[in-house]
């Protein structure tokens, strides 16, 4: 049997002509030369290896080692190229890194995409790490912590404590995240969750203070890539407006009609899904909220302001134009099934209608808008680009119904984009 050698100070190799044996060592320039002559032993090519490289490179943010490179060089000569990207998303800093920065940015105003791991950002990573059906975000009662095992502070309701420890001791995300319910940690009732809706991060960025609008700007931003600028439509009905909305701005009906109008008449009645919630802090002790929690108004606990269980925010300003919607339940309505927005293409199997946050998440998730959005980011995150070619976007059309017909993995999403850009 003919064998390859090659020993570095960091690396040893043994190989035979027809396959890789084993590696072991520190990857290095001298381990990727070696790489290389092994693949030219095996008649792969070096454009190949430079595709499995950069393959690695975009869905991690890390070089790869020299076994991963030839095994996943040896999946794509044998047209495997899915598989490769899978190979490479085993590293652990897919999960660590390249996830963590994709998700942060949507549990922040600031987008800001250095902010510390939470529990919105580890239940997306745990999602796509268990190849759960991405729409469940904004429906399930479902969020990842640490193992029990693990020398870090319990999750707590109150505090980011357990997901900043998690990262500074560099915790692997890949291994050491569990699911479990929300319901059982954060005392909302389980048809009250909604996935990363109601996970505390959320709550902290969108619920703390305001009137709720903030909730639904955001996911709409953050999970169908839309603001409310471009949904603006002046011909929705005004009957859903509430109160804190003057009809004559500046003592000018007509900037109510022509401006107002246009997000306030589909956004308020969506929003209306939120009455029931807020995120509950000391301002005066704790004026960033480090330190608060999801509050909820379960079945018969009246908020002393509205008289029901609508949250006293609802009812902020109501003396603006006392005659617009006095909101006194939960009960939401989507006004843009009609109209220009018909375009973000909602599900015809469901009604544009309910009850609460659960509710307002399915009909968001099943969206065409929803599944094209998450296949629009990973094209960003890992072509580091923006669409830009008649290719780029058949490429995006394709990849959304890829992602819709197969149970809607996000994993996937990563694996097909990652070979489109391999050749950049």
């Amino acid at each position: 049997m003919k064998m390859l050698f090659c020993r570095t100070n960091n690396i040893l190799l043994l190989a035979k002509k027809s396959s890789y044996l084993h590696i072991v060592g520190k990857y290095s320039h001298a381990a990727m030369l070696f790489v290389t002559l092994l693949l030219w032993q095996t008649g792969a090519t070096a454009t190949t290896l430079e595709q499995a490289k950069r393959l690695h490179d975009r869905l991690t943010g890390v070089p790869a080692s020299a076994a991963t490179l030839v095994a996943m060089t040896n999946l794509l000569d044998n047209n495997k190229p899915l598989e490769a990207a899978y190979k490479a998303m085993e590293n652990p800093a897919f999960y660590s890194t390249q996830l963590k920065l994709f998700a942060t940015p949507w549990t922040n105003e600031d987008q800001d995409i250095f902010a510390p791991l939470n529990d919105y950002s580890a239940t997306i990573i745990g999602v796509v790490r268990d190849d759960v059906d991405f729409r469940e975000i904004l429906q399930a009662d479902m969020v990842y912590i640490g193992k029990a095992e693990l020398n870090i502070p319990s999750y707590n309701k109150n505090n980011n404590d357990h997901y900043e420890a998690l990262e500074k001791q560099f915790v692997n995300l890949a291994d050491n995240l569990v699911r479990t319910t929300q319901s059982s940690l954060n005392g909302l009732p389980s048809s009250a969750t909604a996935g990363v809706l109601t996970s505390r991060a959320a709550a902290k960025a969108f619920f703390s203070l305001g009137t709720n609008r903030a909730m639904l700007k955001f996911t709409l931003k953050n999970q169908l890539c839309t603001d409310l600028e471009a949904l603006k439509d002046n011909t929705r009905a005004v009957d859903r407006i509430r109160q804190d909305v003057s009809r004559s701005p500046g003592g000018d009906s007509r900037i109510f009609l022509n401006n107002c109008v246009g997000c306030h008449s589909g956004m308020d009645p969506l929003a209306q899904a939120f009455a029931y919630y807020d995120y509950d802090f000391n301002e005066d002790a704790d004026p960033d909220g480090e330190r608060g929690a999801i509050a909820y108004n379960k079945v018969g606990e009246i908020d002393a302001k509205t008289g029901t269980r609508v949250k006293s925010k609802y009812h902020h300003n109501a003396t603006t134009f006392p005659f617009g919607f006095s909101t006194v339940d939960d009960q939401w309505q989507n006004y843009w099934r009609a109209g220009n927005n018909q375009k973000l293409g909602w599900s015809q199997a469901l009604s544009g209608k309910g009850s609460g946050i659960k509710s307002l998440g399915e009909e968001l998730a099943n969206s065409q808008a929803f599944a094209q959005c998450q296949v629009k980011k990973v094209f960003k995150t890992v072509c580091l680009r923006d669409a830009e070619s008649v290719a780029d976007l058949m490429q995006i059309s394709n990849t959304t119904e890829s992602f819709k017909q197969n149970a809607y993995q996000l994993k996937r999403v990563f694996a097909e984009i990652g070979n489109y850009c391999m050749g950049d």
